[in-house]
Order: C-alpha cells, then structure tokens, then sequence
C-alpha cells in the first residue's frame, strides 16, 4: 500500500512539473497565443506594461467609415473599434495601447497595427478617446483605436498584446455592431 501512495505522490508531482513548465508564453515575440477567440463585448484582464497591475480590455462597438472627419483612408476604409480599459486597483496601470498592443488580423491572415496610416493614426473621435495608455485607479476609461484596412479585410480578428506578450483576441463583426456604434459613427463625421 505504502508503493501505491509513494507512486501516486511521485505521478502528482511528476504531473504538476510538466504542467508549471509548459503554457508560458515567449516574452521576447509577442504573438499571437493560442489563447481561444473572444465574443465580440467579452473582457479580458491583461497585464499593464512591463507586467505592472491589471487593466480589463474591452472592446464593444465597430465602425467602418471611408472617411473620418478630413481623413481618408490609404486602403478605402477605416476600422475603428472603441474600447474600455478598467483599473480596479488601487495604483495607476499603463496599458500597452501606446505601444502598439492593438492589431487587427485579416480574414487574409495580414496582420496590421493600429493607427496604420497617417489617417488612422490621427483618429480621436470626441467622447470617445480618453488620453490611453495610462488608467487611473479604480476607473474605467473609454477609448478607440483606428485601422486602414480594404473592404474585403471587414470582420477581422481584433489582438491586444499585453504587457507580459499574451495575446488576447476577438472576433470582430464585419458590420457596424455594439451598442454605441452609431455615436462612434457620429464622432467621426
């Protein structure tokens, strides 16, 4: 009886080791992990830069416009996707929205980083762009980030590199969608 425990316990620990060993994630190459997709509105928690506090990322609303104010689009349209980052702690978290941690993958399979072109890059819809990367304390913050991308490349797949280079992503609708869609589209115009 005694061998039966010993081999149990030496299985466990056996078991345990693989387990903390595999699932880490390269630090030094961000990409994508194998992490299952999102639903469009779904937060995640991710690590601030530096893997610093912990910021809720959500995005919840789409718009494709082929104009944006006085900025046209390189490619023909512009994606943009407004999102709250949430900060329930009690220290200030520096997200990675500054460091390019947005991207958007094609149905194609291309991968582009937000604010893409000069056009998008300079998108700030009023109401809805609230200075990112940094979140105060216990707040949540709404934001928007802007992709050049062409018709055929609508309802891509959204990916946030946090600070610790995991990979979240969501499926984003190839038409406008969310709730504060048409007041996005409105503080385009």
């Amino acid at each position: 009886m005694r061998h039966i425990i010993r081999a149990s316990a030496l299985a466990a620990t056996c078991f345990l080791s693989l387990t903390a060993c595999s699932g880490s994630d390269d630090k030094s190459a961000p990409h994508p992990s194998s992490r299952a997709v999102l639903d469009f509105g779904q937060g995640a928690d991710t690590a601030g830069v530096g893997g610093r506090g912990t910021a809720q990322i959500t995005p919840d609303a789409v718009v494709y416009v082929d104009r944006a104010g006085a900025e046209t689009p390189e490619q023909g349209l512009f994606a943009v996707v407004r999102f709250e980052a949430g900060n329930r702690s009690k220290a200030t978290v520096t997200t990675t929205v500054g460091k390019a941690g947005f991207r958007w993958r094609t149905p194609g399979g291309k991968t582009v980083k937000a604010g893409n072109s000069k056009g998008a890059g300079r998108l700030a819809p009023v109401g809805f762009s609230e200075d990112a990367p940094d979140v105060p304390p216990k707040t949540y913050q709404v934001d928007s980030v802007a992709f050049d991308i062409t018709i055929a490349e609508k309802g891509g797949t959204l990916i946030y590199v946090d600070g610790d280079g995991v990979a979240f992503r969501w499926k984003i609708p190839s038409r406008d969608s969310g709730s504060t869609a048409a007041a996005l589209e409105s503080a385009l115009k």
